[in-house]
């Protein structure tokens, strides 16, 4: 399954009889240890079971994918295809290449993963191949072992084709049917994944106070929004798995760039600094919370206007936010208070009133993007959903999303007033829908410009 790497200009593993019949002598076997069965994997089996009977009197074949290249012979960190995580309950730790088969054509459907387990010293796999040898990066589970913690059935990948010959026929679901069924069962949550997103949530927060802490140092870098993404970068390593995305640092008027993953600016005593940053667990549970920081602890009057008017439109998203109500309900309660401080800080040339309306949306030129995306194993999860189950859905408890209204002054925009240009304030917390309304999971970390400059103090001194 490994790829092989062109490598013949390179000192070579020798493979004389000798050093074979040597290197593979010696060693303590390896006896398999019981292991003890995953939390997840009851949730996994549920989930199963549940899209064997939306696609009932097929075969599903979901695949964790292949490492992708990141130049020549490097790769990327290795992340699985989240509908395969999803239905296996196999995070970080998949092994790649893995193949997860769900036989939905009986009442009680059957599921068998597929991998490559680890060779042994059989062969010349564990020295020789860089790929996928055990003294290159490390040995992959057996199994057993697999078989065990995720409570399913497992097979050497190698017998994945011969099943396929077999089943033939039964494999014509279109795909995309596929994905798009997987997609929307990860609307409500489960009991495990809110676990997973509760902690996600924590540790992001903690890596907010790392952030804080860091904004001396970067204040006098080069680059400071560099600092800033690393102290991040540091707690995501540390304590979970990777980033769930590509942390935004934006200090300044690069605030107003939505997707500002550069990071490459200064990090400048007077401004504000707009960080989104979420921590990925081994789990695959990411969160995705954003919070926009005065760089000095204190901010001016027109940073504390903008910011103000943003909070505003997020708590009137909170408020729209329970059971019963549409997704983009959300979106159109924060547009109202968008639309009317836009009005009160003479940005329109019509009434608030006249903006909303479908045909004009002159408020959006400050707020391009959406309030709300669900969240959960993907940063934007459930994107193969169709509309009518996202923006039209209904909201139930279990489901989690964000709410993220903001304010973007370019510094060239002639319609702003001088002393807003260049301000750029978002706020974006993740939310889990409970029977009475809405739970803030990320509301540890203040969202008022006071609170905000009491919880950057108190960072300073290593709370």
């Amino acid at each position: 399954m490994g790829k092989k790497i062109n490598a013949t200009n390179r000192s070579r593993t020798p493979h004389s009889k000798e050093f074979l019949d040597f290197i593979a002598s010696d060693w303590q076997e390896q006896i398999p240890q019981t292991q003890k069965v995953w939390e997840v994997a009851s949730y996994a089996k549920l989930r199963r079971d549940a899209i064997a009977k939306k696609l009932a009197g097929k075969v599903l074949v979901i695949e964790a994918g292949e490492p992708k290249t990141r130049s020549n012979d490097t790769e990327y960190r290795y992340r699985a295809h989240t509908a395969f995580s999803y239905l296996t309950g196999w995070g970080s730790e998949a092994v790649p290449g893995s193949i997860l088969v769900i036989d939905a054509r009986t009442q009680t459907p059957s599921s068998t993963l597929y991998f490559l387990p680890t060779a042994g010293r059989q062969t010349d796999e564990f020295f020789a191949n860089p790929a996928i040898g055990e003294f290159w990066v490390g040995a992959r589970p057996g199994l057993q072992e697999v078989s065990e913690i995720l409570d399913i059935q497992t097979a050497s990948i190698h017998d994945f084709k011969k099943k396929i010959k077999e089943l033939g026929k039964h494999l014509n679901l279109d795909s995309k049917k596929l994905l798009v069924a997987a997609s929307t069962m990860r609307f409500v949550k489960d009991d495990y994944e809110i676990s997973q997103m509760r902690e996600a949530v924590d540790v992001t927060i903690q890596g907010f106070g790392d952030i804080a802490r860091s904004l001396p140092k970067a204040a006098v870098s080069a680059r400071g929004e560099r600092v800033v993404e690393t102290a991040f970068y540091a707690r995501a390593r540390q304590d979970g798995y990777e980033l769930g995305y590509d942390t935004i640092a934006a200090a300044g008027p690069n605030a107003c760039t939505l997707h500002w993953t550069r990071n490459d600016g200064e990090v400048n005593n007077g401004d504000l600094i707009l960080v989104d940053a979420g921590v990925e667990l081994n789990s695959l549970y990411t969160a995705d919370i954003t919070r926009t920081i005065p760089i000095n602890g204190k901010f001016t009057q027109a940073q504390k206007r903008v910011y103000d008017a943003v909070l505003e439109a997020s708590d009137a998203a909170f408020a729209a936010a329970r059971p019963g109500v549409k997704f983009r309900d959300i979106h159109n309660a924060a547009m109202e208070v968008i639309s009317r401080k836009a009005a009160e800080f003479g940005l329109l040339p019509v009434t608030a009133e006249e903006s909303l309306l479908p045909e004009n949306q002159h408020h959006r030129r400050f707020m391009v993007h959406g309030t709300s995306h669900h969240l959960g194993m993907d940063v934007h999860d459930c994107a193969q959903a169709k509309r009518e189950h996202y923006q039209d859905g209904i909201l139930e408890p279990g489901m989690i999303f964000t709410i993220e209204p903001g304010l973007y002054f370019h510094k060239n925009d002639l319609l702003v007033p001088e002393e807003m240009r260049g301000i750029g304030v978002r706020i974006e917390d993740d939310v889990l829908v409970t029977d009475e309304g809405v739970e803030n999971l990320s509301g540890a970390l203040p969202r008022t410009t006071e609170g905000i400059e009491a919880w950057y103090s108190k960072a300073l001194l290593g709370g």
